[in-house]
């Protein structure tokens, strides 16, 4: 099914000054911006720590056991947010004074996501205090009682949806507790992590406790490059708060106030420090931090970003390069094997479920959430992957399942109103609104497919299953020029529900080329300004069908980039979707 290609609607209620550009005007307004104010990204405008709910008593827990030196350990995600989320806890705790502070990650493989009574037994042989879930913890109801069971303090520190019901932790910090005021409802991991951090500091030095250990208080603003790159890997919606966070560690970044791992990652990705941009941290450094986590153990990406010496740090991004690489290699084995399935079950756009499950007995348990989203993008449905996750204490087959949504349906919600509906059929659940994780039998498997097509056909309107593509109109002869993309630049960041900007417009094919046997790099004009000349380029089309397309024309949906090489700077279009015109 051919995506439609929809217009965003400005609505004609904004009130920019002359000074912002009638184009940025037309952009933001489209992304429920109204005003001049709406864009200031200061760092003082970033919300205040006292809307949290919470963060007093978390904040004596962990002033507590700085004072009598308890053991901390923290007890971290495997993703990306969850490994920044350590790593800058450790940083900053250490920096305040705290002597015994460790983590510990569960490997995804033999323990599952989270605070789960079998980590509380792994955590115990460390001998803790104190457990600071990061990125976790919010649906840990029996890991929180077997942790307290032997003595230990449990805060927790999580953005995740929490449940019917909460785990009796001694303090927790989620903008999303039902009792929580914080306006920001989408902060990453890292970004509640970091406000317990300033509210932690702010007490500090209050009571004087810097002064009285002749210790330099640190700058919290030193860890934003961490904080940028978790909440982006997240993929969160970046809200003006989260927006802020994102902005001032690029602009650290791009001065060169970065940690040595991630400044290791993006050498790697081919990233330039200097120019960096949002979208770089997420399709360059993510995917290699991620890796750890997908793959093996996410402890060597948490170390990553830890490392002091940028010898250590390059090495270990070199390792999570080559398991980057790995990973595509078994995620591309996985597409092709799913996409083969589908054609066999012989779907069309009319039969296919509304919500989509699919497994295979050698799927890689980690790379299922990658699979998931690129079959929804295929498809336009809700899609959960699954692969075998061994038994349960029972001895009975599990499956664990990642799931990934479309606009229109709460992939968790969903996942809820299943449970509701057939009891035991999920052994458990959690998530967000587009992305959740499950785990159910495995001869539970078809019951649950079919369970869950029919929530997502009752829950979804049927023109949601129609892919739109959302452009911001099309652009003058005029505007196709350097400097409106290096504008639109440094407009960001861009993000999860601030989307860079695209545009649709129609063009004549002057000269055409495949590179690397499934790109196509064009030389186009606009139909309306036939002497204008510009480059563009299509990743991963259909080459065939572009064969000897000179003079053709096209419809296109775009994005305005810009191309540097050998020093010099050049405008190119990014294209997102291209079909032929009708004659």
């Amino acid at each position: 099914m051919s995506p439609l290609i929809c217009r965003r609607s400005v609505p004609a209620t904004h009130r920019f000054s002359a000074a912002i550009p009638p184009l940025l005007q037309r952009i933001y307004a489209a992304r429920e911006l109204q005003q001049d104010t709406e864009l200031s990204l200061s760092f003082s405008e970033l919300l205040s720590p006292q809307l949290l709910h919470g963060l007093d008593k978390a904040v004596s827990l962990l002033q507590a056991q700085l004072q009598q030196q308890g053991r901390v350990l923290i007890v971290s995600d495997f993703d990306a947010d969850g490994a920044t989320s350590c790593a800058l806890a450790i940083r900053a705790l250490r920096a305040f004074g705290f002597q015994h502070v460790d983590y510990i990650v569960p490997n995804r493989f033999e323990y599952g996501y989270g605070l789960t009574p079998e980590i509380v037994a792994l955590a115990q042989t460390r001998g803790p205090n104190l457990l600071l879930t990061v990125d976790n913890g919010i649906s840990s109801i029996e890991g929180v009682a077997a942790a307290q069971a032997l003595s230990m303090q449990v805060l927790i520190t999580d953005h995740h949806l929490p449940g019917r019901e909460l785990p009796a932790a001694d303090a927790m910090v989620n903008p999303n507790l039902p009792d929580c005021a914080f306006p920001s409802k989408s902060l990453a991991g890292v970004g509640v992590v970091f406000y317990l951090m300033i509210a932690l500091r702010a007490r500090l030095r209050e009571e004087g406790w810097f002064a009285q250990q002749g210790i330099a208080e640190p700058n919290l603003a030193d860890y934003l490059d961490i904080v940028a790159l978790g909440t982006v890997a997240d993929v969160v919606p970046l809200d003006r708060n989260n927006r802020i966070l994102v902005n001032e560690g690029l602009r650290r970044i791009r001065a060169g106030r970065l940690c040595p791992g991630i400044d290791a990652l993006l050498r790697l990705g081919k990233r330039s420090r200097e120019t960096l941009v949002a979208s770089d941290l997420g399709f360059a450094v993510a995917p290699r931090l991620n890796a750890a986590g997908r793959l093996d153990d996410m402890s060597l990406g948490i170390e990553c970003l830890l490392a002091q010496q940028p010898e250590r740090a390059r090495a270990i991004a070199a390792e999570l390069d080559a398991m980057n690489q790995q990973r595509k290699e078994i995620e591309t084995g996985m597409r092709e094997q799913a996409e083969a399935g589908l054609r066999s079950m012989q779907f069309d756009d009319k039969t296919l479920p509304a919500g989509l499950c699919l497994y295979q007995a050698d799927w890689h348990q980690g790379v299922i959430g990658i699979l998931a989203a690129r079959i929804k993008e295929r498809v336009h449905r809700p899609v959960i992957a699954f692969a075998d996750a061994g038994e349960d204490e029972q001895g009975r087959a599990q499956l664990k399942g990642s799931a990934r949504s479309i606009a229109g349906l709460h992939i968790r919600d969903a996942l809820d109103a299943v449970a509701t509906r057939h009891p035991g059929l999920i052994s458990r659940f959690g998530g967000h609104a587009m992305a959740a994780g499950l785990s159910l039998p495995r001869d539970a498997y078809a019951a649950f497919s079919e369970a869950f097509a029919a929530v997502v056909a009752e829950q979804l309107p049927a023109d949601a299953l129609q892919a739109c593509l959302f452009t911001d109109g099309e652009l003058q002869a005029t505007e196709l020029t350097l400097e409106t993309a290096q504008m639109l630049r440094d407009a960001g960041p861009w993000g999860q529900h601030f989307p860079e900007p695209v545009f649709d417009g129609e063009f004549q094919v002057l000269q055409q080329r495949i590179l690397g046997g499934k790109h196509l790099k064009l030389v186009l004009s606009p139909v309306q300004a036939p002497q204008h000349a510009v480059d563009a380029i299509a990743f991963n089309v259909d080459t065939a069908a572009w064969e000897g397309c000179n003079n053709a024309r096209v419809r296109l949906v775009y994005r305005l980039d810009i191309n540097e090489f050998r020093g010099q700077r050049s405008l190119q279009l990014m294209i997102e979707h291209i079909e032929r015109c009708a004659v």
